[in-house]
C-alpha cells in the first residue's frame, strides 16, 4: 500500500496496515527512508521468485536518483513524495541520507547489478567533490584533517557547522569500498569526540567545539566503523577503541534494568529509555570486535550487515533473478559485475595496500592525532 497511487513511485512514510495510507498522512519523507529498501526487498523477491518487492524498491531508488541536483549531483534529505520538491535541501552523510548511500553499495555487493555500483560511484565522487573538507591525504601533507560537512544540495555551499552522530557510519562504508586511509582519518575524528565526552552527542558543532544536540541514545555507528576498520587492518588500536567505548557505556549509561540513553553527554544525566538498536547493533558490533574466533570471521567475507545490523549471506544465488528485466527497457543496467571488480572512484588506498608493518603502529601519525584532539577541544 505504501507505493500505491503515488506518481513518483516513492513510498509513503506512514501506512495503516488495515486501511492503507491514511488520507491525512504526511507527504514528506527522508531520502534514506524512501531509498533504503533495496537489500531487504531484493532478498525477499529473489527468495520467493516474485519480482514485485525488488521492483518497487528499485523504482523508488531510481526516482530519488532522478531528482538529484543537475549542478552538484547531490540529493537533499527530505522530499515531498507527491511533487518531488525537495523540502530539505541539506546534503550530508548523516540523518536523512546515510543508509541511501549505504544501500547503493550493499545492494551491488549482494545482487551484482551494475547500475547500483554506477550510482554509488557517482554519489561517492560528488560527496568527495562537495562535502569533503581538509587536506587531500589522511596521513600526509599539510592542512586540516579531512571532514565531511553539510552543504546545500544545489550550490554545494556550507549550510551549518555541525555533524551528527549518524555520520560515524561512513568510515565503515569506506572500508567496504577500500578507501581505508580516508576511513582511518574520519573515524579518528569521531573517536576524539567520544574521548572528550565518553559518548557521541547527537550533533556536534565542530566550529564551536561543543554539542549542538547533547543527548546520546546509545547509537551503534562509531562501534560499527571501529569493528570494520579492525577487520580491514587488524590494528590492535581499534581493540583499544572498542574497550574505551565499552568502559564508557558501563560507566555512564548502565542502569538497573539495562542501559539508558544519555540525556546530556556533558552532565551525564539519563533518560528512561533504551533503544532497540543498542542490543541489535551496538552490542553486536562490540561483541564481534572482540570475538576473533566467531564463525562470521572464518566465512571468507560471505556475510554482510544490513543497515539495522542484521546478518545476511552474500550468496551467489542472490545474483540470479528469475526475471529478465526488473525495470522494463533497461536491459543494459541488468548487467552483472563480478565481486572482485568492485572499485570506487576517488579513493586513496585499499585494504591490500595497508602495509603490514603499520598494523602495530597508530593508524594515524601522532601529529595528526594531536591535531584532531585539538580540533575537538581535547587538548
Amino acid at each position: 500500500p505504501a507505493f500505491l497511487l503515488l506518481a513518483l513511485f516513492l513510498p509513503a512514510s506512514q501506512v495503516n496496515l488495515k486501511k492503507g495510507v491514511p488520507p491525512d498522512s504526511n507527504n514528506e519523507t527522508c531520502t534514506a527512508g524512501a531509498g533504503s529498501l533495496l537489500v531487504e526487498f531484493g532478498i525477499l523477491s529473489r527468495l520467493l521468485g516474485d519480482s514485485t518487492f525488488e521492483f518497487v524498491a528499485r523504482r523508488a531508488v531510481k526516482a530519488l536518483w532522478s531528482l538529484r541536483s543537475n549542478n552538484t549531483g547531490l540529493l537533499g534529505n527530505v522530499v515531498n513524495i507527491q511533487t518531488g520538491h525537495w523540502v530539505g535541501k541539506q546534503s550530508g552523510l548523516g540523518a536523512g541520507l546515510d543508509s541511501f548511500y549505504e544501500y547503493l553499495l550493499k545492494s551491488y555487493i549482494l545482487f551484482g547489478e551494475k547500475e547500483d555500483l554506477e550510482m554509488f560511484n557517482d554519489a561517492y565522487r560528488n560527496i568527495q567533490n562537495h562535502l569533503r573538507r581538509g587536506r587531500e591525504a589522511c596521513n600526509e601533507g599539510e592542512g586540516d584533517p579531512p571532514l565531511y560537512v553539510n552543504v546545500n544540495m544545489f550550490t554545494g555551499q556550507l549550510m551549518n557547522t555541525w555533524i551528527d552522530s549518524l555520520q560515524a557510519f561512513f568510515p565503515g562504508l569506506q572500508v567496504l569500498i577500500g578507501d581505508v586511509e580516508d576511513a582511518i582519518c574520519l573515524h579518528a575524528f569521531y573517536y576524539a569526540i567520544w574521548k572528550r565526552y565518553g559518548a557521541l552527542p547527537e550533533r556536534y558543532n565542530w566550529q564551536l567545539q561543543a554539542p549542538d544536540v547533547p543527548f546520546y541514545p546509545l547509537r551503534p555507528e562509531l562501534v560499527e566503523s571501529t569493528y570494520l576498520l579492525y577487520q580491514a587492518t587488524k590494528n590492535p588500536f581499534y581493540l583499544h577503541v572498542g574497550m574505551d567505548i565499552l568502559q564508557s557505556l558501563e560507566k555512564y549509561t548502565k542502569a538497573k534494568c539495562g542501559y539508558a540513553t544519555l540525556h546530556h553527554v556533558v552532565e551525564k544525566t539519563k533518560e528512561d529509555r533504551m533503544e532497540s538498536f543498542f542490543l541489535s547493533e551496538t552490542c553486536k558490533y562490540l561483541y564481534l570486535l572482540f570475538d576473533e574466533e566467531n564463525p562470521l570471521h572464518k566465512s571468507g567475507n560471505k556475510y554482510m550487515f544490513t543497515t539495522e545490523g542484521h546478518i545476511v549471506s552474500v550468496d551467489e544465488r542472490f545474483r540470479n533473478s528469475l526475471w529478465e528485466d526488473i525495470l522494463p527497457g533497461e536491459e543494459e543496467s541488468a548487467e552483472k559485475i563480478k565481486p572482485n571488480e568492485l572499485k570506487a572512484v576517488n579513493f586513496t588506498s585499499n585494504c591490500n595496500r595497508v602495509p603490514e608493518e603499520r598494523r602495530y603502529l597508530l593508524p594515524l601519525k601522532s601529529n595528526y592525532m594531536r591535531q584532531i584532539d585539538r580540533m575537538v577541544g581535547l587538548i
